[in-house]
């Protein structure tokens, strides 16, 4: 599962990798460059609800199949057929909602055959190789955007997709669904999960962490390409801002699978906080030196991506954890798309921030606009404040006669 999820994910961060080549080529603004970035979060919140839901019902394998399909055809199309805004657009939300369709019923196929410490490990090891599916796309990528053309970049992202649904769909066991005899409730009906207070915590994390995680991942590259273009003509350039935003993204991985490692020994509570406020302060520094030294600028861009990543798997396992196994799928559906509709909205409000501040080649303007995906995780220490005030008076208030 772990590698068929890296492989799905080849068209992934194809158009943010390329992003300064498609938004000189196409003539886009800020803002649509940062739309049809976050376009492809649309297409991931409009299908999962369904789609991850319906793994409680069918075998997950089939539900894989048919986003490895729609990730196919928006690489595909965008290879063949994308000239503009509008087609953009298109085969972004195809992107995405292949992604919908892979990403957490792969994880639902995968925790069905686990529980425990297995489960929670197992979590930690998928999630990483969505980094690593990330850093593939980045670095194969740009290198092939580099050198043959933005449309033959896409045409790479079309391959992984096939593989990965020829993995799921014939080596993976059938994944749990709810029994023939047992009444479903309404499809859709997300009631049970949303009434789960733990649940409730864990997607709103998930909230924040994603809207800080996919702001930086969507602009990293264009960031860093600012950054190259203020050093001295001197400045010793080692490789690309692609190649070095796939290297920061290979600490995702690690980052995610020690993160839950500490989670399992310290409490996932304590480890989320940490991590999630440590990132949130970092961000809100990060585009104010983009003058500074090269090297010093990556090193806090691998120190940021690390803390972001730190509470990834703790997230996502403390959600499966908190579920009844006949609710992991919508229990799994709410939590994507809650999660990503932050995701959907960060690349564009940091788009549209960063025009508004005075555009791509001011300072200012990235440090506003990085500020702009740290400020939430900056209050996280309030919120669990908040929270452990509010279990302690619970546990103080008299049982009802």
């Amino acid at each position: 599962m772990c590698v068929a999820e890296a492989l799905s994910m080849t068209g992934f961060a194809t158009y943010t990798t390329l992003l300064t080549q498609l938004q000189r080529e196409w003539s886009l603004s800020n803002s649509e460059a940062g739309l049809i970035g976050g376009v492809f979060f649309a297409g991931y919140m409009t299908a999962v609800p369904l789609l991850t839901s319906l793994t409680d019902r069918i075998d997950s394998r089939r539900v894989y199949l048919c986003a490895c399909v729609f990730s196919f055809v928006g690489a595909a199309g965008f290879a063949l057929l994308a000239e503009g805004v509008l087609t953009a657009l298109l085969f972004q939300f195809l992107l995405g909602a292949g992604l919908a369709g892979t990403y957490m019923p792969g994880l639902k196929t995968l925790t069905d055959q686990l529980e425990g410490t297995a489960q929670s490990r197992g979590t930690g090891f998928y999630t990483a190789s969505f980094g690593i599916g990330s850093t593939i796309s980045i670095l194969v990528c740009g290198k092939i955007g580099a050198v043959y053309g933005w449309q033959w970049a896409f045409a790479f992202g079309a391959v992984g997709p096939c593989i990965a649904a020829l993995l799921v769909t014939r080596l993976m066991p059938r994944g749990r669904t709810r029994p023939a005899h047992e009444p479903s409730p309404p499809l859709l009906d997300f009631r049970p999960v949303i009434k789960n207070r733990s649940t409730r915590a864990y997607v709103v994390g998930y909230c924040v962490h994603n809207y800080e995680l996919f702001g930086q991942r969507s602009w990293m590259v264009a960031f860093l390409v600012f950054c190259a273009a203020l050093q001295p003509a001197d400045a010793p350039m080692i490789m690309s801002a692609a190649t070095l935003a796939a290297c920061i993204n290979l600490l995702g991985p690690v980052m995610s699978v020690c993160g839950n490692e500490l989670a399992i020994r310290m409490g996932r509570e304590r480890v989320i906080f940490t991590f999630m406020t440590a990132s949130g302060v970092l961000a809100c520094f990060i585009g104010y030196l983009a003058a500074a030294p090269w090297w010093f600028v990556v090193i806090v861009m691998a120190v940021h991506y690390g803390l972001m990543l730190g509470d990834s798997a703790a997230l996502t396992a403390g959600a499966i954890a908190s579920a009844p196994p006949d609710q992991r799928g919508s229990t799994m559906a709410v939590y994507s798309f809650v999660g990503f509709t932050s995701a959907f909205l960060a690349p564009l409000v940091f788009g549209v921030v960063l025009d508004l501040a005075g555009g791509n080649k001011s300072p200012i303007a990235w440090g506003l606009a990085f500020t702009s995906i740290g400020i939430f995780g900056v209050f996280a220490p309030v919120v669990r404040w908040w929270a452990l005030r509010e279990h302690a008076q619970s546990t103080l208030k008299p049982p009802r006669p």
